[in-house]
Parts: structure tokens; C-alpha cells; sequence
């Protein structure tokens, strides 16, 4: 009896022990990697694989999901799930795609991705900052960042396939807009958008592991590995030609900063390096970047990505597969063609081209993650953070991001005769130009659709228009042309116009330019108005464009860059509530025969240099300090001697 008792005792604490270890991946007290090392060891090789695959939603199930073990969504540019969708709708999309994932057999959650890149700017209503360009010219980004991962967070999306840390070297390129600065220097400070996305890293933290905070943060992305913005001629996906010492000084040092910094993921770029497509350079993705900056995150391919392996692009995918995979990339967006790229990694790996180590290597890099921000712990998310979109908190922020990123460039005709800041009582203002009453405009590309919008209609934003009207006097008449002809302009007597001009919307290889011209009518918008009444010109633009030709007739000059919704941030400093603070994150040429220039180079010589930007002070801090300074310091003294005289008088009585 005695006996039989102990052997099912015995037989008791075995199945608990057996119990305990088959949990011990989901037991959040277990280090990382003995959870990563105990869910690996139980995986099947087509589990492993499902999980190198990136899907786009409009491909997936929750069925597709299960049946293949995939381990990552994403929604590309303007891929939504209704054309209105709310908040909810996208909580709702995200849960029940990730419901297929948790029904399988280890319920490994998969990972949701998308361009969060200048705010959540694929949603309704959601904020949208300025693009990078111009929070290069602020040289700020945490407030930012930290806000993006909120409403990214809030419609139950984890991942966030930003910062874009290119050092844009030519202005040409259809990208630029995405990148900080020409300066290598400011695009790694930018890379504490990282710590805004992700959270700030715990003191004593390993360098090169990544780290996400918690529920509220996401996991970030540093891309495009590398050196994407020094293509030949500024064309997108084209070959950078350059030697280790300026890849190294030039186009690395931001990964150096943004693996110190925790980031999780890193894109490799669809760019050459010295003619070889980085999709499929081992030497920089293992070599370099895992080896050598001992980056332990994963490494994920740009949207099919590896198809442009080859010439023309799929042409042998078999090969784009061995190679992408063989050079270090663990996650793929396919982002359609999901069970091609499942047979094919499974043909190559049962027949021994790529070895299992290296499957192992990947899918360990991909469950670090997972594990690292919770996402075992909390795979669905909820509703509690629904009204961090759009939030007024928010949309401050992005109007003072707005207000920091203009750089002005010229202030009158002369320098003792400054028109900006302009006064907000006035008889009569003209506003003109394509740009200064559309909101998809002044957002730009990677809003709410890939390519962005043109119009008020599609989310919702204040335009520059509206942001004039509510900080001018009340008995200010603000008159609307787009297009004013001159004798339209005669005739009214205006006391000064603002003319807002610009780029219209493009992504990628569709903003490629050889000209950089502000779009038409603005050339004629200028030249018709600033060559009848003082005016001051607001250039919305991507990059530095074509403005020598009209510098003559233009009083006053802003860079505001793609400010994004809050467009009252711009009349915020042309009426002096705030001063002008930024300054150049770019070289402004005078003609694109000088392109490309940056600082440093022999032979420069542009319209504004690197680094410019006149300064203003608000109406109130020029007030204060002005009407101190005007007193005659006689009379000052006068006035200190009859108070004091007067209040000894009061005291003796």
C-alpha cells in the first residue's frame, strides 16, 4: 500500500513537472530566452516558417491565420478595413485576425504592422504631425513619437514600421520628405523617436535587445537599411555608389543609435549598394548589422522586397527566396503571394540549401520580440485607449511640432524693414494659392491613402485658410482667390496677401524630380501677386524646391515643409503668437544643376545654407522688451525716485 502510494505520488509530481515545462513560454516571470528557447524546441518546421510571413490584411483570414501559422499582418498604404472605419472597426479587425492565431496549436500571437510615419496617417480623424523633414528642422521628435504610439496602440496595432532614419542626400529622391536632414548628425539625435515609440530602455538594459514598454508603446522599425537616401541621382530603389569610409560616416551611424536605443526591427531597403541589391547583402545584414552591432531584433524586408532581387522582379523567385533569406532577413513581406513563398522556403529548407539554424536564428529573432512587448500577455487588444486618436492632446502637440519645424528665409526687402510678424487688424488680407485651403496637401504622401489626397474631405484637420481666419482680428476681412488676377488684386486695396503654394502629394518612386518645381498655377500665383501687393509666401513642399526665379518680388519667405492637420500652427507664428525657430535641416540650392549639394562639399554655394533660418520673437516678448528699451533711462530713474519718495511719505504719516 505504502508502495503504491509512492508511485503515485511519484506519478503526480512527474505530470506536474511535465505540466510546469509545458507552460514555461507562457510564464511571464521566465526570462526571455528561456521562453524563446523552450516555444522553439516545440515548433514544427512549417510553425517556424508561418512565422517568417508578412502578410497584407486584405490577403488574410483568421483561417489563413491558423492553417499556416502566420506571424504577421500589416496594413500598407491605405489599407483599411472599411472606407469610414472607426476606431472600434480597427480594434475589431485586429482581434479577430489575431483570434485565428491564438487557436492554433502553441497560440504564438502574431505581430500587426503598419506606416505609422507622420502620426497614424493611415486612419480617420487621426493626428497627423509633419513629416520628418520638418521635424528635422526642429530638431525635437520625443512628444511626438510617444503621442503616434498612443493612437497607433489605440486602434490595437503593435508595430510601427517608423523611424525612416535615411540621410537623404539629394533632393531629387521622391523619399526625402521621410528623411531628418542631409546631416548625418541630426538624423541619429532624431532617433530618439525610438524611446518615444517604444519607451525609454531600463538603466543597465544590454545594448542591441530590443525593448518595448508595455501596452501602450509599440515596437518600432529602422529603415531602410542602408544607405537608401544616396542613390544615383536621388532615384528611388536605384544604386548607391559610394566607398566603406562614406557608408560608415555617412549612411550607418543612425543604426548604431537606434540599436543602442532598443529598436526592434530593421527594414532593409530596396536600394543597391555598389550594384548589389541590399535584400540579398549578407555581408551588411549578418556581417554587419547582427554580427558586428550585435543588433538581436529581426530584420524584415520591404513590401515584396525580395521579388527585386532579380531582374525583372520574380523572375526567379526561388532564388530571391534563398538569397534574402541566406543574407539575414527573418521576416518577409510577401505581402501576397504567401504560399509561394511558404513552398518555396519549405523546398529549400527540406532539401538542405538553407539550413535549419538559420530558420531557427530567424524565428528566434521574431518570438525575442513578441515576447519582449508583452504580446503573449496581452494578444487582443481593447477599447480603453480609443479616444487617444485625434485627441486635442494631442493635436496640440503636433501644432507646436508645427510652429518649431517653419524655417523663415526671408523677412522684407530689407533688414530694417521686416514685414512678418504680420498684424493680425488689418482692412483688407488676401489669401491665395492652391495650397492654402486643402488639407490633403499640406499632409502629403502616406495620408489616409499611399499616394495622399487632395481636398478637405477626407479626415479631419484645420488648413492654413481656416488657421489665418481664427487669428486675425474679428475686424479683419480675409479674402479667398486661389488664383487672383492682377487687376483683381488692384482693385482691392489689400494691405498685405499670403500666397501658400507648393508640391502636391506623391510617395516614393512617384515624387522622383529632375526639376523640383512648385507645382502650377504657384509659379504665376507668385509672380501675380507678389508683384502687385506686399506679400509673404508660404512654400508647402517635401524638400527644397525652385524659388530663386521669384526671390525678387517676394517680401517674406517660409519653408513649412508637409506641417499635416494642424495647419493653425502655421498662422500661429505668421501673426507673432510664436516666433520663427527653425532652421534648415537641408541645403536649399539655387538651381538642381547644383544637385546634388550638401554641407561640406568643394564646391558649395546655395540660396540658404545648411543650418539657416532668420529667428522672431512673439508679439508679447517683444512688447515686454520692447517697451522697456524705448523708456529714456533718465526718465526710468525719475519715476524709481518720485515712488520711493512718495511711499516714504505714506510710511512717516
Amino acid at each position: 500500500m505504502v508502495r503504491s502510494m509512492s508511485l503515485l505520488w511519484m506519478m503526480v509530481v512527474f505530470w506536474w513537472l511535465v505540466a510546469a515545462d509545458d507552460m514555461l513560454y507562457k510564464d511571464r516571470n521566465q526570462p526571455v530566452a528561456a521562453r524563446v528557447k523552450d516555444l522553439l524546441g516545440r515548433m514544427t518546421m512549417e510553425e517556424k516558417i508561418g512565422q517568417m510571413v508578412q502578410i497584407e490584411r486584405i490577403s488574410a483570414t483568421p483561417d489563413i491565420m491558423r492553417h499556416y501559422f502566420i506571424g504577421s499582418l500589416l496594413s500598407g498604404g491605405g489599407s483599411v478595413p472599411n472606407p469610414h472605419a472607426t476606431v472600434v472597426d480597427w480594434v475589431n479587425m485586429v482581434n479577430e485576425f489575431q483570434n485565428g492565431s491564438l487557436s492554433t496549436r502553441l497560440g504564438i500571437p502574431m505581430i500587426y504592422g503598419i506606416d505609422a510615419v507622420h502620426g497614424h496617417n493611415n486612419v480617420i480623424n487621426a493626428t497627423i504631425f509633419p513629416h520628418n523633414i520638418g521635424l528635422g528642422a526642429t530638431r525635437q521628435v520625443k512628444g511626438f513619437s510617444a503621442a503616434t504610439a498612443a493612437e497607433v496602440r489605440a486602434t490595437g496595432i503593435p508595430y510601427a514600421f517608423a523611424p525612416c532614419i535615411a540621410v537623404c542626400r539629394d533632393p531629387r529622391w521622391g523619399r526625402c520628405y521621410e528623411s531628418y536632414s542631409e546631416d548625418t548628425d541630426i538624423v541619429q539625435s532624431m532617433t530618439d523617436i525610438i524611446l518615444g515609440l517604444q519607451g525609454e530602455i531600463p538603466k543597465g538594459s544590454r545594448l542591441g535587445v530590443p525593448y518595448v514598454a508595455g501596452k501602450n508603446k509599440v515596437a518600432a522599425c529602422a529603415k531602410h537599411f542602408v544607405a537608401d537616401g544616396g542613390t544615383t541621382h536621388g532615384i528611388d530603389e536605384n544604386n548607391t555608389v559610394t566607398n566603406e569610409h562614406e557608408l560608415l560616416s555617412i549612411h550607418m551611424p543612425p543604426y548604431y543609435d537606434s540599436i543602442i536605443k532598443g529598436v526592434s526591427t530593421v527594414m532593409v531597403s530596396y536600394s543597391s549598394l555598389n550594384g548589389q541589391r541590399m535584400h540579398a547583402n549578407g555581408d551588411l545584414i549578418t556581417g554587419y548589422l547582427k554580427d558586428k552591432l550585435n543588433f538581436k531584433g529581426f530584420v524584415i524586408s520591404d513590401w515584396e522586397g525580395i521579388d527585386r532581387i532579380t531582374s525583372p522582379p520574380h523572375s526567379n523567385y526561388t532564388y530571391s527566396v534563398l538569397a534574402s533569406i541566406s543574407a539575414g532577413i527573418d521576416m518577409v513581406m510577401v505581402p501576397n503571394n504567401y504560399i509561394e513563398f511558404i513552398n518555396d522556403l519549405t523546398f529549400l529548407v527540406k532539401n538542405k540549401f538553407i539550413p535549419m539554424d538559420r530558420i531557427d536564428d530567424a524565428v528566434s529573432r521574431i518570438l525575442r520580440v513578441k515576447f519582449t512587448m508583452g504580446l503573449f500577455e496581452n494578444p487582443l487588444a481593447d477599447f480603453s485607449m480609443v479616444n487617444e486618436v485625434g485627441s486635442q492632446e494631442h493635436r496640440e502637440i503636433a501644432r507646436e511640432a508645427v510652429r518649431k519645424s517653419l524655417v523663415l528665409l526671408k523677412n522684407g526687402k530689407t533688414a530694417d524693414d521686416p514685414m512678418l510678424p504680420l498684424p493680425k487688424m488689418s482692412s483688407k488680407v488676401l489669401v491665395a494659392g492652391s495650397h492654402a485651403d486643402n488639407l490633403g496637401y499640406q499632409c502629403g504622401g502616406w495620408t489616409i491613402g499611399w499616394q495622399g489626397f487632395s481636398g478637405n474631405e477626407n479626415t479631419t484637420g484645420t488648413t492654413i485658410l481656416n488657421g489665418i481666419k481664427s487669428a486675425v482680428d474679428p475686424n479683419t476681412e480675409i479674402s479667398y482667390m486661389e488664383d487672383p488676377n492682377p487687376e483683381f488684386i488692384k482693385s482691392n486695396n489689400f494691405s498685405y496677401a499670403i500666397v501658400v503654394v507648393g508640391e502636391h502629394p506623391y510617395t516614393e518612386m512617384f515624387g522622383d524630380s529632375s526639376n523640383l518645381t512648385i507645382a502650377d498655377p504657384g509659379p504665376n500665383i507668385i509672380t501675380n501677386v507678389c508683384g502687385n501687393v506686399k506679400c509673404v509666401v508660404v512654400i508647402i513642399s517635401g524638400r527644397p524646391v525652385v524659388v530663386e526665379p521669384y526671390m525678387s518680388v517676394i517680401d517674406a519667405l517660409i519653408a513649412a515643409w508637409l506641417p499635416g492637420t494642424e495647419g493653425q500652427g502655421v498662422a500661429d507664428v505668421l501673426f507673432g503668437d510664436h516666433g520663427f525657430t527653425g532652421k534648415l535641416s537641408r541645403t536649399w540650392f539655387r538651381t538642381v544643376d547644383q544637385l546634388p549639394m550638401n554641407i561640406g562639399d568643394a564646391h558649395y554655394d546655395p540660396l540658404f545654407p545648411f543650418g539657416f533660418g532668420l529667428t522672431t520673437t512673439s508679439v508679447t516678448e517683444r512688447s515686454i522688451s520692447g517697451g522697456i528699451s524705448r523708456r529714456p533711462l533718465v526718465l526710468v530713474i525719475l519715476v524709481s525716485v518720485f515712488i520711493t519718495l512718495g511711499l516714504s511719505h505714506r510710511y512717516v504719516a
